[in-house]
């Protein structure tokens, strides 16, 4: 029975936190100077360093075994990196590749990495890549040390906005006009964290699961290299929590969430006033989130990879139609001029992509990793129907099977992200066939046997 003291009535005694083992690690990937930055539709070139990008990893044994959570300080992820260093993780750790995630925070302050793209790549940054990932992998793995771990929430409002508005007509479009009704979407609130404490109580390594499209601290006129935000939140834990803390930025589904407040303020709108401010206040919610979360008393863990067959956008009559009307255009944007190109060379019509997609069981979080720029409304679907305490769901992770993808109602109504060929590779569907998949996966780890 309870037993009663001064008139409160006490719990029984709780369970004991289970123990693992956490290795975390992280290096600098920073590339030379003069490399082409990703994200924009014209090139821009580092011409100095503003703070280094970082590979970034935690390691985590139970019950025999391991998974391996990399995030990068990149712009995107794309197979033949991943899929290579997790050939050499393997190799060195004995870490599956389907125990492996490598994720890419997405700053638009780094090197491209996308072959075909608008700007030129550094052929030697992404040849060298793989075995950076490997190594800052396998140093969390030989850097193993008893822990326990936590699953943390906060709810956080302000600092994330639907960037899609739904206009009169019923179609959409990026940002605010005289024709809009409302935000065409919602946004994610929920900050999650995953926490690894030592036996003193130290805090070894955060992950972090937030929805916000990391393209604030640079724009267009960026000429300097950053990890944005998700690098000022791991700043700001190392200066609370210690120099050795690892943090991960595992992004949430930002495909239609900016930072840009949609109405008159006095606070930052953009530029380094503004990664700074969000980096201070997630960081802070991220802190929020973890002091109060409760060590996990079991912690089972099991990986799935599930490779997607999904049909790519095939070229209709309406968008042959729009690009010849911009190749009458006088002076076509950059923009209009990368839409006309893209759509003449399209090598995919009546073609099949593979997408894979991997879920992750650690104790009671599921962890579901999608291998493209994803709509939040995907994300919350997936979150609504987990069987899980708490799922993350991760964009940009081991692969790049498109730049963007909409819900199947967005998909045609003519949006940034949403726009065939130039931001939307595969058919309209696709984000319900992923977000379909990730649920049965999640549902099976969910429901098998623990260690």
């Amino acid at each position: 029975m309870p037993h009663q003291a001064k008139g409160t009535l006490m719990p029984d005694a709780l369970p004991k936190p289970a123990v693992c083992k956490v290795g975390r690690a992280q290096e600098a990937i920073t590339p030379q100077l003069g490399v082409s930055l990703a994200g924009y539709f014209h090139d821009r070139r580092a011409e100095y360093v503003r703070d280094d990008l970082h590979a970034k990893a935690m390691v985590i044994e139970s019950g025999g075994t391991r998974l391996a959570l990399a995030s990068l300080d990149l712009i995107s992820v794309a197979a033949e990196v991943a899929d290579v260093a997790k050939e050499i993780i393997k190799g060195e750790t004995g870490i599956p590749p389907v125990h492996v995630l490598i994720c890419a925070t997405h700053t638009h302050t780094g090197p491209e990495l996308r072959e075909g793209g608008v700007v030129r790549t550094c052929p030697q940054f992404v040849g060298l890549l793989p075995r950076r990932i490997a190594d800052t992998v396998k140093k969390a793995a030989d850097a193993m040390v008893p822990a326990t771990l936590r699953a943390g929430a906060a709810s956080v409002e302000g600092y994330s906005f639907n960037r899609l508005f739904r206009l009169k007509d019923g179609t959409e479009v990026f940002g605010r006009s005289a024709q809009a009704i409302a935000p065409a979407g919602p946004i994610d609130p929920q900050l999650q964290t995953l926490s690894a404490v030592d036996e003193k109580g130290n805090l070894l390594a955060l992950a972090v699961n937030f929805a916000l499209h990391p393209d604030v601290i640079g724009g267009g006129s960026a000429n300097f290299i950053s990890a944005d935000w998700p690098g000022e939140i791991g700043r700001n834990i190392a200066a609370v929590y210690g120099k050795d803390v690892v943090t991960l930025h595992l992004q949430g589904t930002c495909g239609d969430i900016n930072h840009a407040v949609h109405d008159p303020t006095n606070l930052p709108r953009g530029g380094p006033a503004k990664a700074v401010q969000l980096g201070r206040a997630l960081a802070g919610a991220a802190m929020l989130a973890t002091e109060r979360a409760e060590p996990m008393i079991a912690i089972p863990l099991a990986s799935t990879i599930e490779m997607l067959s999904i049909p790519y956008y095939t070229r209709d009559a309406r968008l042959m139609a729009e690009v010849a009307a911009l190749k009458k255009k006088e002076k076509p944007s950059p923009f209009e001029k990368y839409l006309i190109e893209r759509c003449e060379s399209w090598p995919h019509d009546g073609k099949n992509a593979d997408v894979p997609v991997q879920v992750m069981r650690i104790g009671d979080v599921g962890l579901v990793a999608l291998p493209a720029e994803i709509f939040v409304r995907i994300g919350l679907d997936i979150k609504q129907w987990s069987p899980f305490r708490q799922t993350f769901v991760v964009e940009l992770a081991n692969a790049r099977a498109s730049t963007y993808v909409p819900t199947t109602d967005q998909a045609e109504r003519g949006a940034y992200g949403a726009k065939p060929i130039l931001s939307r590779w595969l058919c309209s569907d696709a984000g319900r066939r992923m977000a379909d998949a990730a649920l049965v996966l999640l549902h099976k780890l969910h429901a098998a046997p623990g260690p």
